[in-house]
């Protein structure tokens, strides 16, 4: 008999927080690293959030609530979703957990059964296959490429779809490509899903605002209505907010799927953090006009990355219309050696030799399913952006 959970075995660790978490560690050994693994934005909390927490504190709103969220909170949630997305929902169609990454797992391992199916596009976050796999189920890929913009097609959709698929997962715009679905991609993806009722879809909108170039955000229940029955919508303050650190996701969907994830919730985590939740009922309710600004940072950010790069000899990266990531092929750099004389046989190799060799810090395709690629994170400082494509660009001139 052993010690470890069967169900742990299923499971891999996850290559972001192991990456950042290395990188963090040389840092702290006295390594010159620059970290663009982590998907976090350097922004602070806006000042009305802290205060709304500050404020909570001194009410002494530090006692347990309802598990699935304050009833102010999830008015706030109802509120957003019909302003923002189109979505006619009410409070008691919205629950709130410790962070989006707990609404999926809630949804997940709520309704998942041994021998279920979760249909997967890929590149994926690193988390989605290992919650399916955590909960008995089995994820399906369904593949994308740079060749599509990073995007699930309708024809790759229903290759994917069995009658044993209970759930398909979509991310826009997304991690780790940056890649965001159109109005007429996601109601070319509805029409696929019509044809088959027994599938659900779990759509992460976490980064809903940071859409460039003047585009539209869109979320699939906005496009096609009839998918609302079988939806659950998720998304949270941490990337919208820079409210990473406070732990609140939260999500509309089926009042049965909403009961079987209270009933999960209520014997692990029970209530998400009370101050947090008083931080985002302000996040949500209060002035949102500081996003525009947040969004024109970014928007620069990528354009100056996706400039420095596609200048690179070994590497392509396309221009992601969301997010704050881009996912350059380094497939010209596999085979070949770096300077300090490791052989680059796989992605993962190009990304440990710019850690130990030039430290920077970012993350290899094949975590996300799609090798010959890596992440890079670019919610960082213009210096240190500068100075991490300087170290790229002198990794990739080494190279021979």
């Amino acid at each position: 008999m052993g010690l470890i959970s069967d169900a742990l075995s299923r499971v891999q660790p996850s290559a972001t927080v192991g990456i950042t978490q290395l990188a963090r560690q040389m840092a702290q050994a006295g390594k010159d690293v620059i970290a663009l693994s982590a998907g976090e934005p350097d922004f602070d909390t806006p000042e009305h959030v802290r205060k709304a927490a500050i404020e909570a504190i001194e009410r002494g709103e530090t006692r347990y609530t309802n598990v699935e969220g304050i009833a102010e909170l999830k008015e706030a949630v109802a509120a957003k979703f019909r302003r923002d997305n189109g979505l006619d929902v009410s409070a008691d169609e919205c629950f709130v957990s410790a962070g989006g990454k707990q609404i999926i797992f809630n949804a997940l391992m709520a309704t998942l059964n041994s021998g279920d199916e979760v249909v997967v596009p890929v590149p994926y976050w690193v988390s989605y296959p290992e919650i399916v796999r955590l909960a008995g189920a089995e994820p399906v890929f369904a593949q994308a490429s740079q060749e599509t913009g990073f995007k699930l097609t309708p024809q790759a959709l229903e290759a994917a779809i069995s009658d044993k698929t209970k759930w398909l997962i979509l991310n826009t715009p997304s991690n780790p490509s940056g890649a965001a679905y159109t109005e007429q991609e996601l109601a070319g993806l509805a029409a696929v899903l019509m044809k088959h009722p027994h599938v659900h879809i779990l759509t992460d909108d976490i980064y809903e605002v940071l859409v460039y170039d003047g585009r539209k955000f869109a979320t699939i229940a906005q496009v096609e209505p009839r998918l609302m029955a079988r939806t659950v919508t998720m998304n949270g303050v941490s990337k919208s907010h820079a409210m990473t650190g406070w732990r609140i996701g939260y999500c509309t969907g089926p009042k049965e799927i909403l009961r079987a994830m209270l009933k999960l919730q209520s014997q692990s985590t029970t209530n998400p953090p009370s101050i947090s939740q008083w931080a985002a009922v302000e996040a949500l309710n209060g002035p949102q006009e500081f996003l525009a600004g947040w969004r024109e940072t970014f928007q620069k950010r990528r354009d100056y990355v996706v400039g420095r790069l596609n200048a690179l000899e070994g590497l392509e990266c396309l221009t992601p219309e969301g997010a704050f990531y881009v996912f350059p092929s380094c497939k010209g750099l596999i085979g070949k050696t770096s300077a300090g004389g490791r052989r680059l046989a796989t992605d993962e190799d190009v990304v440990m030799a710019l850690l130990e060799e030039n430290g920077v810090a970012l993350v290899h395709g094949s975590a996300f399913g799609l090798p010959g690629h890596f992440r890079i994170s670019y919610a960082a400082s213009d210096e240190d952006l500068g100075k991490a494509m300087d170290r790229i660009e002198a990794f990739c001139a080494g190279v021979y």
